[in-house]
């Protein structure tokens, strides 16, 4: 229940919060490893033993509200002779350290990290007993050519192999939606994987099924229409305070998170929150909000909000955060040591905050990496991280005649230069539209590169 000093009951509050939210996996936009998350405050302790729990209605499992998404591993500078981009001693560090502090569920994917993300996740875990953590990973058999029975079981075999375990604790059908039905029907229906699954869980393999959501809302509605026949363990939505009412405005292929979070309550189906920071964005935004926020609460993070919105509501079982680097991960296990809901007047400063961040010109990307590797070698993830960044530090000029043009103009394209290697930039996008495919936000991103790409040259020629 929630501990409302008031009045008001957990029912109640949720009608206040907005029917409440939570939402998953993210990188903090602008922030580099040895920056503070707190704008030179002296940071608090990171306790041990406080972390707070929800108890799955479908399993009892106890699991820790902060949940550790595995998209976002640190890299090797350059990558090893066997392939692998993934930092290992990195990565045992952070799991150690996560485990130390409470968080104790681990979400990964076969298509994480250029493929190897499962297995640099398994090594780390391996080093602890098998009981102290849960293991999330899914069957994400994207393209066409791993539909068939065969492909796709061997995704799923290979699953088992990286991740040096004999159960998943969590499996996921993966991106659910991305191509409507008839890429559900391919993927998981006609191939018979999804009757396959479900043997898999009574044979005790998979102690929990369900899907992730991207996309056509009619997908999500069938498989929750067949919930009393295969009985979904949990879901995985996006919902962060933006995504709540706003999900449309800032993406025409997404569905707002509130009516998600609506259906999944009233089959009393446990929640899993992907894109609490909405790819960051919630991490760094636009100064003047953030200044607001900042003036509530002057100790915590910007991101601390979307998190602490994010674990509020009781349905949610766990918040996914891509954290990379140790203060994220600090940062996250600080605001989850234990919880401090979301108050009501809170929430309107939030909801507030929402109607006002969907006004900015930000490209909707999550750096998910679904996009890469480019073949033509773009960094698709950090053109839009740059971008997105000097929209929301105001150094995005739209004329010549703006009061702070040539300090915008100098930080736009410097900062271009020094975070995207010139080889790696937008102006060598040739509009393949092989990325498109694959980007769960729907985004046009040729064409999105092409419009960062045309202002640059503008600000370079100083035309604008």
């Amino acid at each position: 229940m929630l501990k409302n000093k008031n009045t008001i009951g957990r029912r109640g509050f949720l009608k206040v919060l907005g029917g409440s939210v939570v939402a998953s996996s993210a990188v903090m936009n602008g922030c580099r490893k040895g920056e503070s998350l707190r704008g030179g405050v002296a940071l608090a302790e990171v306790p041990k033993d406080k972390m707070s729990y929800r108890t799955s209605s479908a399993s009892g499992d106890r699991v820790s509200l902060l949940g550790y998404g595995c998209m976002r591993w640190p890299l090797l500078p350059v990558p090893a002779a066997d392939g692998n981009v993934i930092d290992q001693d990195a990565v045992n560090e952070l799991i150690d350290y996560a485990l130390a502090h409470g968080v104790n569920y681990f979400d990964t994917s076969p298509v994480y990290m250029q493929g190897w993300s499962e297995r640099s996740t398994g090594i780390a875990l391996k080093r602890h007993p098998r009981d102290q953590y849960y293991i999330a990973t899914k069957l994400s058999n994207f393209s066409p050519e791993t539909w068939s029975r065969e492909q796709s079981m061997k995704i799923y075999r290979n699953s088992f192999e990286y991740l040096q375990t004999d159960y998943i604790d969590y499996m996921l059908l993966h991106a659910i939606g991305q191509g409507g039905m008839a890429s559900l029907h391919g993927r998981y229906l006609d191939n018979g994987m999804l009757d396959f699954l479900i043997e898999e869980r009574k044979a005790g393999r998979i102690r929990n099924l369900g899907f992730s959501y991207h996309g056509d809302i009619e997908v999500f509605d069938y498989l929750l229409s067949q919930h009393d026949t295969i009985q979904w363990d949990f879901v995985q939505i996006q919902l962060n305070y933006v995504d709540w009412e706003h999900a449309k405005e800032v993406n025409p292929r997404n569905t707002n998170a509130s009516y998600l979070y609506a259906e999944l309550e009233k089959r009393n189906i446990p929640a899993i929150i992907m894109e609490p920071l909405l790819g960051g964005r919630l991490a760094k935004m636009p100064e003047y909000l953030a200044g607001k926020l900042k003036q509530r609460r002057p100790q915590e993070s910007i991101a601390s909000w979307a998190f602490r919105y994010a674990g509020t509501p009781d349905r949610i079982l766990t918040v996914l955060s891509g954290m990379t680097y140790l203060e994220h991960l600090q940062d996250n296990i600080r605001t989850y040591s234990p919880l401090d809901e979301v108050t009501p007047e809170e929430n309107e400063l939030l909801m507030e905050t929402a109607r006002m961040m969907i006004d900015y010109p930000l490209v909707p990307c999550t750096a998910c990496q679904y996009c890469m590797p480019c073949p033509y070698g773009i960094d698709i993830p950090s053109v839009f991280l740059h971008y997105n960044k000097c929209v929301c530090e105001d150094n995005y000029p739209e004329s010549r005649l703006d009061a702070r043009y040539a300090q915008a103009r100098k930080a736009f394209l410097v900062g271009y230069d020094r975070s995207v290697p010139k080889l790696r930039q937008a102006n060598h996008c040739i509009g393949c539209n092989q990325c498109v495919h694959h980007c769960p936000q729907g985004i046009k991103i040729p064409d999105e590169l092409m419009r960062i790409d045309a202002y640059s040259e503008k600000l370079k020629q100083n035309t604008l």
